[in-house]
């Protein structure tokens, strides 16, 4: 087995930085794997201190056969840091396993990774793997392929990373044209093509509904683990565009998760079936409205 670099993409959250390098090191292959840690510089004096503590407990890193670390001198944000940092590694190594800081992994979460890496390594039909599951769908497989990619706790090929394209405008103009922004939004149960009419906007920086849509209209999958073996901590008011609070939660699978190949190469529908379940069931009018009334009984006015 091949063991991918794991690339990590940190800013000023040092407790959740901590959190997530401990999960990892729990890994039995950790201490075989190269560990890439890109740290951006502060947006603003505010996120400054944050930052520097980062950073100084990034230069304490054991566990790990090497660690790289690359220190921006100015701020990138994530959607820039991210594909500069995948496309650099990819050039390396030919594949990445991709984290940021505000995540835990399973025990048994490289292992999966780097096995699946290597199962898929040559289909050209599957160009990602996501290891969150916060549907909690019992129905779901342990493993299945869909027309969907996840961001948090993935990994990829040079090969798929090549169909990348950071050029919002024209995948929207492709998924119009071709009719897709239906399919794409599960149905209309998730509003992933606003998602992408936001970032070509500037009203968002996702670089993740970028490659959402490069891969769909390539028509190319994504392997994807239904016991969840990565939970996002990050629903804690921290971070950039993390509201959802515990909508996109998830219980770590902590055994081992079986891989075998899929056989025929195509979209699970029952999969995708859940998946737009769920994606009624906490987004329709109802459901937010009931979020709402719960904040502000909170006493939370925002948005």
């Amino acid at each position: 087995m091949t063991l991918a670099p794991i690339l990590l993409f940190v800013y000023n959250r040092p407790a959740h930085t901590r959190h997530l390098i401990e999960s990892l090191r729990r890994n039995d292959l950790a201490a075989e794997s190269t560990l890439i840690v890109y740290a951006d510089a502060a947006r603003d004096t505010a996120a400054e201190a944050d930052v520097a503590e980062v950073r100084r407990y990034l230069r304490t890193l054991e566990g790990f056969a090497q660690v790289e670390r690359v220190e921006r001198q100015e701020n990138w944000g994530l959607a820039r840091n991210v594909i500069d940092g995948v496309t650099t590694t990819l050039r390396r190594y030919g594949r990445v396993i991709v984290l940021e800081d505000d995540l835990v992994v399973a025990p048994h979460f490289l292992r999966f990774m780097n096995e699946a890496l290597d199962l898929y390594q040559d289909e050209p039909r599957v160009g990602h793997i996501q290891a969150c599951d916060f549907t909690g769908d019992p129905t779901l497989p342990d493993t299945f392929l869909i027309k969907w990619t996840g961001s948090w706790g993935w990994a990829t090929w040079e090969r798929a990373w090549r169909l990348f394209e950071p050029d919002g405008s024209r995948l929207l103009r492709q998924l119009e044209e071709r009719g897709l922004t239906r399919t794409f939004d599960f149905g209309g149960t998730y509003p992933f093509t606003r998602m992408l009419r936001r970032q070509i906007a500037g009203q968002n920086n996702s670089w993740a509904i970028r490659w959402n849509a490069s891969l769909f209209l390539h028509g190319v999958l994504s392997l994807n683990t239904g016991r969840s073996l990565v939970r996002n901590t990050g629903f804690d008011g921290t971070g950039t565009h993390c509201g959802g609070g515990g909508l996109y939660d998830s219980r770590l699978w902590t055994q081992p998760l079986p891989l075998t190949r899929i056989a025929p190469i195509e979209e699970n529908l029952e999969a995708r079936r859940a998946f737009a379940r769920y994606y009624h069931r906490t987004n329709c009018f109802w459901a937010k409205a009931l979020r709402r009334i719960r904040r502000t009984l909170k006493g939370d006015f925002g948005r």
